[in-house]
């Protein structure tokens, strides 16, 4: 099935999010008219595409609500619960028909409000997570991630253990000791894909800590059928739960998240955490391409 055929007469727009040139950042199709679009048109769309994620918008539940939409994403390969980087292109290629501001997106994972604003001519969106949750991980998991990626134990930072996040989607978390560590990726794929589909994780985020609030993560995301995603809105969300949970950084912080540069992609994610709020809020650009 060719695009043309799956999609009819529906346009597809290219984004690219966490980033201002189109060199950088993970590239999304959205498609803002999906009413007519069955799951295997989604599917394969998205398969076609190529993309990491692509997300797909009807109205929301209140048809009286010009600003309220339901999203559902999908990778190459199946659809995903909560994708990040898919959910600031929407929410960019949407403000710029729309005007900027608030909107509401409803996803599988959950109620996600979304606003975007412009800053020095470019337009921004910070999305605002579900409830984030973190749990340990298992010894045995984490020891089968290892030698599925190649890593060694005495590799990580033991300052920053292993653990499974969540913010719409679930995530292990490992992190390396040293940046020249993160920066070789060479991984069984199938080996970690069969761990990543028992444990229902979407991906492992990768990090390497350069400062008190500015890390260096990658995703390997074989689930989605992509070996390593650019950036990853729904990880970062994750990441900032992490952080706030194991008390790595205040109540208060910014986290800066560069990712990509390993693949010639260079991202930028801004993780904020708010006192007495739990949610998690992820900010980037995003442009069309």
């Amino acid at each position: 099935m060719t695009m043309s055929q799956s999609a009819g007469t529906t346009e597809v727009l290219h984004y690219t999010a966490f980033s201002t040139s189109p060199s950088g950042g993970n590239g999304a199709g959205v498609v803002l008219d999906a009413a007519a679009l069955d799951d295997a048109d989604m599917v394969a769309i998205a398969a076609e595409l190529g993309y990491s994620e692509s997300a797909f918008v009807t109205p929301g539940p209140d048809p009286e609500d010009a600003r309220s939409f339901t999203l559902r994403f999908f990778s190459p390969k199946a659809e995903v619960g909560f994708c990040g980087h898919a959910t600031v292109a929407t929410a960019v290629a949407l403000g710029e028909r729309l005007g900027t501001g608030d909107f509401d997106f409803h996803t599988s994972a959950g109620h996600v409000p979304v606003t975007v604003r412009e800053q020095d001519g470019v337009l921004k969106a910070t999305l605002t997570s579900v409830a984030p949750r973190v749990e340990d991980a298992d010894p045995a998991d984490v020891t089968e991630a290892l030698a599925a990626l190649g890593w060694q134990a005495e590799e990580l930072d033991a300052a920053l253990p292993p653990r499974i996040a969540f913010a719409g989607v679930r995530h292990l978390v490992l992190a390396a000791g040293t940046r020249e560590r993160l920066a070789r990726l060479d991984y069984d794929f199938d080996r970690l894909l069969r761990l990543m589909e028992r444990l229902d994780l979407t991906t492992v985020q990768l990090v390497w800590r350069e400062g008190p609030t500015v890390f260096h993560v990658r995703d390997p995301f074989p689930v989605g059928g992509v070996v390593e995603d650019a950036a990853t809105g729904a990880a970062a969300a994750a990441f900032g739960a992490y952080a706030r949970a194991l008390g790595l950084v205040p109540d208060d912080a910014r986290l800066t998240l560069h990712q990509g540069h390993d693949m010639g992609r260079p991202s930028l994610l801004e993780v904020d955490l708010r006192p007495g709020d739990p949610r998690v809020r992820v900010t980037g650009a995003a442009i069309a391409v």
